[in-house]
C-alpha cells in the first residue's frame, strides 16, 4: 500500500478473508438518511420530479413511454439510449457501451478486468468500491492519496500517481471532478495522467460521474475514453443530471476494451440480467434534454456555493473551507479547538460532532471517517452537499445549532 494510506487500509478496511467488507458510507446512509430532516451532505444534484422530467420529452420520448412495454429489456441497454449515449463522446460506437446501475458497472468492470495479484493504483479517498473491490479479489491495491494543505486545500500531485505505476500496473481508477473535496486536474496534470497509463500500458477506470458539472466550463477535461483506447469511462444520471432514482449509469470504452465489455455483459447475468425499462425510457429523455436539466442544476450549485461561502465566512473560528473546483460536494475542515463543542473545554473529533449534529438538531453532514482515510478524520473534514435547493434551510439549521445552546426546531416529518 502506500505509505501514507498504509494504516488506514488492511486493517480497518479489509479483510479479504469474509469477502467484502460493509460499505462505511452506505451503511452511514443507511443510519440517517430518512431520518434526519436537513440532508446537508448528498452528492447529488435536486431530484428531479417525475412531471418535470415528462414536460421535457421529445415526441419520439413520449410514444416510447406512453407506449412502454413492461418486458425485459436488453442487457446492453435500450439501443435509442445507447445511440444517445454515443453522443456524449467524440468517438465511442455502440458497441463500446454498456447500460446498468453505476454501482453494478463498478463493480462488473472490476471483476471482468482483474485477478488476484493485480497491480491497481486508486484515487483515494473516494467511493469505497473503487478500490475495495481490487482489494477483495486478492489485488495489490496502491492509494493515489489527496494532498491536504493546512489552509483546508486539497490537491492531487499527479507525479505521485506515476511514482505508484509499475511496468506490471494492471489497472488504474480516478475519479475527477473527484468525491469528496472537489478536485479538478488541470489539463496539463491530465495529459501526463493518461500518458503515464499509456507507458505502462495499463487499463484506466475513470468514474466520470461528476463531470459536465464544471462551474466554468473550459475547465472541463476530456472523458478518458476519448483521449486513451484502454479507458473505461463510468457516467450516469445520478449526480449531474439530478436523477439517483433511475438507477441508470454506463461504460464506455474504445474497440481495445471491447473483450471487456464482452465479459461485463456476460457477469451482469448474474446481477440485473437487464435494466429496468420505464427507468430507460426516462433515461433517453433526460439525455435528449440533458441541455435543460444541465443548466438547471449548475443555477443550483451556483446560488449554493454562494451561500456556503457567506456561511463559512461568519463561523469562520468553527470551519475552515475551500470550495471545490467542480461538482456537487465539498470537503470543508472542522476546526480543532473550535466554537462547535460549545462548552469551550476543547476539541471534539469530527465524528461525534457529527453525531451531536445530526441527533441535536437534524443536520446531516458525512464525516471523513466513512471513506477509511485517517488523515482526513484526524483534520476534521466533513462532506457537504451542494446541489440540492433545501441547502439554505440546511444552513439555517446548522446556524441555529451552533449558536446554541437552543437547538433549531425539527420540521414535522411525514407520516408513513
Amino acid at each position: 500500500m502506500a505509505a501514507e494510506a498504509t494504516t488506514d487500509s488492511r486493517a480497518q478496511i479489509v479483510d479479504q478473508e469474509n469477502g467484502l467488507p460493509a460499505f462505511k458510507l452506505e451503511r452511514y446512509f443507511a443510519k440517517w438518511e430518512f431520518k434526519a430532516p436537513y440532508l446537508l451532505c448528498c452528492s447529488d444534484c435536486e431530484p428531479v420530479l417525475l412531471p418535470e422530467l415528462l414536460s421535457l420529452m421529445d415526441p419520439d420520448s413520449r410514444t416510447r413511454w406512453e407506449s412502454l412495454r413492461l418486458g425485459y429489456g436488453e442487457t446492453r441497454g435500450l439501443p435509442a439510449l445507447v445511440d444517445e449515449i454515443c453522443t456524449l463522446y467524440e468517438g465511442v460506437r455502440p458497441d463500446g457501451v454498456i447500460v446498468g446501475a453505476p454501482q453494478e458497472c463498478i463493480y462488473l468492470a472490476m471483476l471482468a478486468l482483474l485477478t488476484p495479484g493485480d497491480h491497481v493504483v486508486v484515487t483515494y479517498p473516494g467511493y469505497q468500491s473503487l478500490f475495495q473491490v481490487a482489494e477483495s479479489l486478492g489485488c495489490q491495491v496502491d492509494l493515489w492519496a489527496v494532498e491536504l494543505g493546512e489552509d483546508g486545500s486539497a490537491s492531487f500531485d499527479v507525479g505521485k500517481f506515476q511514482a505508484l505505476l509499475r511496468p506490471t500496473t494492471k489497472l488504474a481508477v480516478v475519479n475527477f471532478p473527484h468525491n469528496p473535496t472537489g478536485v479538478l486536474l488541470s489539463r496539463a496534470d491530465w495529459s501526463l495522467l493518461m500518458n503515464a497509463c499509456r507507458g505502462v500500458g495499463c487499463y484506466l477506470f475513470s468514474d466520470e460521474m461528476y463531470r459536465l458539472l464544471e462551474f466554468d466550463p473550459e475547465a472541463r477535461l476530456p472523458s478518458a475514453v476519448d483521449v486513451y483506447d484502454k479507458a473505461i469511462t463510468l457516467s450516469g444520471l445520478s449526480k449531474a443530471f439530478g436523477l439517483p432514482g433511475l438507477r441508470i449509469g454506463w461504460l464506455a470504452v474504445q474497440p481495445p476494451c471491447y473483450p471487456v465489455l464482452a465479459r461485463v455483459a456476460e457477469l451482469k447475468d448474474y446481477t440485473t440480467i437487464c435494466n429496468a425499462v420505464p427507468s430507460e425510457a426516462l433515461a433517453l429523455a433526460a439525455l435528449r434534454a440533458r441541455e435543460t436539466l444541465l443548466r438547471r442544476n449548475l443555477d443550483i450549485l451556483r446560488v449554493n456555493l454562494h451561500a456556503v461561502e457567506a456561511f463559512m465566512e461568519e463561523f469562520g473560528h468553527v470551519f475552515q473551507y475551500r470550495p471545490p473546483a467542480a461538482g456537487s460536494v465539498a470537503f470543508p475542515r472542522l476546526l480543532a479547538a473550535s466554537a462547535a463543542k460549545g462548552d469551550g473545554k476543547g476539541e471534539e473529533s469530527v465524528d461525534v460532532f457529527c453525531e451531536r449534529l445530526v441527533t441535536g438538531c437534524g443536520v446531516l453532514l458525512l464525516p471523513a471517517t466513512v471513506y477509511g482515510h485517517e488523515l482526513s478524520a484526524a483534520r476534521g473534514h466533513f462532506r457537504i452537499g451542494l446541489g440540492r435547493r433545501d441547502l439554505p434551510a440546511c444552513l439555517d439549521a446548522l446556524r441555529g445549532f451552533l449558536r446554541g445552546p437552543q437547538q433549531a426546531p425539527l420540521p414535522p416529518r411525514e407520516q408513513a
